[in-house]
């Protein structure tokens, strides 16, 4: 068992406060708070190693990229990547998905088809649009039930030999849902398709297991997981990548260059063009070992606690309703309250210090299929406790009591 106080204290941010009240930070969804270890590790970068790397003989020069290898070595390892050249360095989920939406484009034909979900955020959705709009393929959507599940009956119609790639978050960042991910990747395998994961919102919950999924690409972003912003990993088989062509060009990314013809760099410098974030993949590790000597095991016990006492809690309030009610679901509550928009409440709870998020949460799809404008997203990490989530049931009482 965690002991909670001795975590809360590994947070700086967590013992402030905002609006003269004690925060609540149940934003967890959108981006992590990050601990002092992280904290620290971003400053020591730049206070003794800071220079370029993978390109000087200088001491500082081979200490950075030293570090920079030993951390992608460390995320080689927690998600049990086969090769250490398979595990890229990006800015964020975002650009783990643009990465492999551009090198499809030599890879699809007009009447190809992509399969995404309806639990997607925008993210997963748009780069696969404008990706049917330059190669003329087709994309199709695999439906979802009341429940906040998508419907396997309907994936399994919908794969077939067109199917080149399908592509489906872990979790859902808007409803909390626990997709059915290893059975919709072996499914699909059997049609010849690749599968990326997004990632996005299960790391920070769980540790994913590449080679055990058998997922042909995995992404997910630093800043989710403890990790500084700018940050992400794109694993990708390194089949997969080897096909791919690069996404961009510049330094780094090259083995030869002339006016006639340049050739490309091996595996992972094909696809880091210019000079990266160095500090923050070298931070990402740091908050990669954080995690794990917190142990996910006590990260998803004390979150489905938190878990089951938010639910419990917020549907004591009359004419409240939760969405996303999926039998596998993490620490994620997305609520309305009959006849209040969801922007109003969460105005009113954070000058009680309450942080949550309103809105569509990127994921207008699924508002619309609820018919709904947006939610109120409470979304809770290891660090938060039960005595905050009193806090914030009291607080949307009162906003309750003020806008009706």
């Amino acid at each position: 068992m965690l002991d909670i106080n001795k975590i809360r204290a590994d947070f700086p941010i967590l013992s402030q406060k905002v609006n003269g009240k004690p925060l609540v930070y149940f934003d967890n969804g959108a981006t992590s708070q990050k601990p002092q270890v992280v904290i620290d590790a971003i400053s020591k970068y730049y206070q003794e190693i800071n220079a370029n790397i993978h390109r000087g003989v200088h001491t500082l020069s081979q200490l950075a990229t030293d570090a920079y290898e030993i951390s992608r070595g460390k995320i080689q390892n927690h998600i049990n990547a086969k090769f250490s050249h398979e595990v890229l360095f990006t800015s964020g989920t975002t650009h783990g998905i643009n990465l492999v939406t551009n090198g499809f484009a030599s890879l699809l034909k007009a009447g190809d088809e992509i399969l995404v979900s309806a639990l997607e955020h925008h993210s997963n959705i748009v780069p696969w649009q404008m990706l049917c709009e330059k190669t003329g393929a087709i994309l199709r959507v695999i439906p979802m039930n009341e429940n906040g599940e998508l419907i396997m009956a309907e994936y399994d119609k919908l794969l077939s030999d067109k199917t080149k790639i399908v592509t489906v978050n872990h979790i859902s960042n808007a409803l909390g849902t626990v997709n059915p991910i290893k059975y919709m990747i072996d499914e699909a395998h059997k049609f010849g398709a690749a599968v990326l994961i997004d990632g996005a919102q299960a790391v920070p919950h769980l540790k994913p297991d590449v080679q055990e999924l058998d997922c042909d690409f995995y992404v997910f972003s630093g800043h989710k997981i403890c990790g500084p912003t700018g940050t992400g990993i794109l694993y990708g088989k390194e089949d997969w990548l080897n096909k791919l062509p690069p996404y961009q060009g510049g330094g780094e990314m090259i083995k030869d260059v002339s006016f006639e013809k340049t050739t490309y760099a091996e595996l992972p410098h094909k696809f880091e063009a210019g000079t990266p974030n160095i500090a923050g993949g070298i931070v990402l590790g740091t908050a990669i070992d954080y995690m794990n000597e917190v142990g996910f095991e006590n990260i998803q016990q004390q979150e489905l606690e938190l878990l089951e006492y938010g639910t419990k809690r917020l549907l004591e309030i009359e004419g409240l309703k939760i969405y996303g009610t999926a039998k596998e679901k993490t620490s994620v509550i997305s609520f309305n309250i009959e006849g209040i928009h969801p922007y109003d409440i969460g105005t009113i709870i954070d000058k009680l210090g309450i942080a949550v998020r309103t809105g569509h949460h990127c994921a207008q799809p699924i508002m619309n299929f609820f018919n709904i404008p947006g939610t109120i997203r409470a979304s809770f990490a290891f660090y938060n406790t039960k005595e905050e989530i009193d806090a914030m049931v009291d607080a949307v009482k009162r906003a309750k009591m003020m806008l009706s």
